[in-house]
């Protein structure tokens, strides 16, 4: 898209331990002038946390903590406590992570009344097996469904781990949307190679009873594919949905397959207001895309992972993680993205 402001690097590893080795993919939440940021950051020997830092205004950092706001605690999280996603209804703001146990990966819930005590709710995605995953979606999602819904069972199945019932069903870029929809909590997530949809009425509804009987009918609840050459391989939901009298706008990255490896892109989709599973429109081509050497040169090359936005005026600001070493900030009008969008409608 044209009339993006690329405005650099806002932080970076240090020298502490706990991020000495990569910040990016943060977690955003603006309240006012503030500018909230709940950034993985990652020690050497791959070991995360969440950090914290806030702005002044979409750029000025003003405060950056010395010690990780979300530690590693329990076992489901003991490799990784990563990219979290924060929202913030009515008086409590939930942030939901990326469990990272050195085998699985899974959503997880946390929750907070100020964004400094925290209370951990345990892991919120289906904690099925691959070939228990295999027979549900088998079962009644035959017909119509991407080819690569099966992709990971067919993998673990030629290298002979699908039997293995502690190697879980891989779901991530969980993130809840800010305001409940019917009056039903509503969470995007990702199933590979797709972005799902899930609505509920309290947290504790999300049981191993509930997600096997989703899984049954999932493709009911897919709402994007990938589509077009610059999200061939994946795609994953960046920061919360953002309202708008057009429907909700979604940010999110696509994952490009070249002669030189995966690209990520930052693309952006518009979802109907009332129901969110139906696609209003997306853009063909990319919001943005590595173009600087701090995003095409780092310790995963060539990518720009959006996870969340701060609105001033009709300036919208994307924060982004660039080759998962780095947090960048990009800029648009919010008023001119929206148009483009129609236009593709």
């Amino acid at each position: 898209m044209k009339a993006i402001e690329k405005h650099g690097i806002i932080l970076g590893p240090t020298e502490r331990e706990f991020e000495n080795n990569g910040v990016f993919n943060p977690g955003i939440y603006q309240e006012g002038n503030t500018v909230h940021i709940l950034y993985r950051a990652v020690q050497d020997g791959n070991l995360s946390t969440i950090g914290y830092a806030k702005t002044d205004g979409p750029l000025t950092i003003v405060e950056r903590h010395e010690q990780p706001l979300i530690t590693r605690e329990l076992d489901y999280e003991k490799q990784g406590v990563e990219d979290a996603r924060v929202v913030k209804l009515d008086d409590t703001y939930y942030i939901i992570y990326t469990a990272y146990d050195g085998v699985n990966t899974m959503g997880a819930l946390a929750t907070s009344k100020d964004l400094v005590h925290f209370e951990k709710r345990g892991i919120i995605t289906p904690q099925v097996n691959y070939q228990e995953y295999e027979n549900f979606v088998t079962c009644c999602n035959a017909k119509g469904i991407n080819p690569k819904y099966h992709h990971y069972y067919r993998f673990f199945a030629e290298i002979g781990l699908v039997a293995d019932e502690l190697r879980l069903l891989r779901d991530k870029d969980v993130v809840l949307f800010p305001r409940k929809i019917n009056g039903k909590f509503a969470m995007l997530h990702r199933i590979w190679p797709g972005i799902q949809i899930v609505y509920f009425d309290h947290w504790k509804d999300l049981t191993k009873s509930f997600w096997e009987d989703y899984l049954k009918n999932l493709t009911d609840y897919i709402v994007l594919d990938p589509k077009g050459i610059f999200e061939v391989n994946y795609i994953g939901a960046g920061g919360p949905p953002i309202e708008t009298d057009d429907g909700w706008l979604l940010i999110y990255h696509g994952v490009q397959e070249t002669t030189k490896g995966r690209t990520y892109h930052a693309k952006a989709a518009l979802l109907h207001i009332d129901q969110p599973e139906i696609e209003i429109s997306r853009l063909l081509q990319p919001l943005f895309s590595p173009t600087k050497d701090w995003e095409k040169h780092g310790i995963v090359d060539n990518v720009v992972f959006p996870t969340g936005h701060a609105l001033f005026g009709d300036d919208l600001y994307i924060y982004y993680g660039a080759a998962d070493k780095y947090i960048g900030v990009a800029k648009m009008s919010l008023t001119k993205l929206l148009l483009e969008l129609r236009k593709q409608s």
